[in-house]
């Protein structure tokens, strides 16, 4: 490894040290959905608060129906009914009965319920008035949810840290948390750096390309949970790149650049970083995206990645994705990793770790897990990206893969924490 290359998992630490989740700010408990939260949410009730009815059937006493069989069956009065809106206000004494719907509070003096289909109605319709034939005994507690089933008032249902999902979110309201706490979205400034560098929307002359990067790294920073804001191109001139870069991080809680200078990458960005601010790391050993530097500007994270566009993906992917993460208060910061078979040989030419763009599918005959790298690693080559859902790791040295060997894919189309 070159003397001021350090390794991927020491880039990842470093990043991950100096950043902190952002302020805490309340959302509706529906728009939290796929957030951690930020504390511990608390129900103001018991869940349920009353208990209820797990079946449509008929509440009554346990023990008025204990020598119940099909030979000597046993019949009880139906006294009243429950269902949604209507609470029958009596006790269910000795001989009764009380027809109740899912969910509907067990009536006073009532330890079990008996589904429908296992009643026989004699005399009406089944309400106040008829007659209810069991043939069977029923136990204490049949068919009854009991009050405070899934908490109790004051209890957490749900602590800091834990994602909401669209059920968790139900359950926020039914405890009474129409507001809950999130950590705000990160603000993200991100700025393309060359002279040669055009907006989408201009025709390149001969020498310019389009700006795919910005494109790419705002779609790449709100994916991964941040609020992405860009700055604008700068030419190769180190002055004006530290101005822009400047003017970025008085706004924003980190700063990702692409591209570098004429010179060479990052020439310009390192020099004006090591004037302005610290640079903790400049070189990675990992193919793509080799030359990135990291650092602190006013206190803010910089990151400075490469202009090609593979290279610039992937270092924002290993670097700056966790580092959104972190701030936005999840637990789990890297993407999982799965094993497959690779259908053909991987060869490298570099020590470095290579993260080749590939794609991960099940065999249609064995059901076994096949990675086929893309037809080419070029790092200026974006649609290989985009076909691509893994990123197929060959570890530092020079040695690569066979075909038929179990190799490592960090499945970039899967959310972090997912278990494969």
């Amino acid at each position: 490894m070159a003397e001021n290359m350090i390794a991927l998992e020491r880039a990842q630490a470093i990043v991950l040290e100096h950043v902190r989740p952002t302020d805490v700010e309340t959302v509706a408990a529906w728009r939290a959905v796929g957030l951690p939260l930020a504390q511990d949410a608390l129900t103001d009730i018991d869940l349920s608060p009353f208990a209820n009815s797990a079946m449509d059937g008929y509440a009554l006493r346990s023990a008025d129906i204990a020598a119940a069989s099909a030979e000597a069956p046993v019949t009880l009065e139906v006294v009243g009914h429950e269902a949604a809106g209507h609470v029958f206000a009596g006790t269910v004494g000795e001989g009764q009965a009380v027809r109740i719907m899912t969910g509907a509070p067990v009536p006073a003096g009532a330890d079990a319920v008996v589904k429908y289909e296992d009643v026989t109605v004699e005399g009406g319709d089944g309400n106040e008035g008829s007659r209810a034939v069991f043939r069977a005994p029923a136990p204490v507690g049949a068919n009854i949810r009991e009050a405070g089933l899934e908490a109790r008032k004051g209890e957490a249902v749900m602590r800091a840290g834990e994602v909401v999902s669209a059920a968790g979110a139900g359950l926020l309201a039914s405890a009474g948390c129409m507001e809950v706490p999130v950590h705000r979205a990160p603000v993200v400034g991100i700025i393309s750096l060359g002279t040669e560098i055009v907006a989408p929307d201009a025709v390149p002359a001969f020498g310019q390309i389009r700006d795919a990067n910005a494109s790419a790294l705002m779609a790449s920073a709100l994916a991964a949970g941040a609020e992405p804001r860009f700055f604008g191109i700068a030419p190769d001139d180190e002055d004006t790149i530290c101005k822009l870069v400047l003017e970025a991080a008085e706004s924003c809680d980190m700063v990702v650049t692409s591209g570098g200078a004429s010179a060479g990458d990052y020439d310009y960005v390192t020099a004006f970083m090591r004037r302005e601010g610290e640079v903790l790391f400049d070189r990675i050993s990992m193919r793509p995206g080799k030359a990135i530097t990291f650092g602190t500007l006013r206190g803010v994270p910089f990151l400075g990645l490469s202009g090609n566009p593979a290279a610039a993906y992937v270092g924002f992917e290993m670097l700056a994705r966790p580092a959104i993460r972190k701030m936005r208060g999840f637990a789990d910061l890297t993407r999982p990793v799965q094993q497959a078979r690779v259908l053909h040989d991987v060869r490298k030419r570099q020590d470095r770790r290579f993260y080749n763009r590939a794609h991960v599918e099940r065999d249609g005959e064995t059901g076994e897990l096949v990675v086929r790298e893309a037809h080419s690693q070029n790092s200026a080559l974006l649609g290989t990206l985009h076909h691509a859902n893994c990123l197929l790791m060959v570890p530092e040295g020079p040695a690569g893969y066979a075909a038929g060997d179990e190799v490592p894919c960090v499945r970039i189309d899967v959310e972090e924490g997912t278990v494969l």
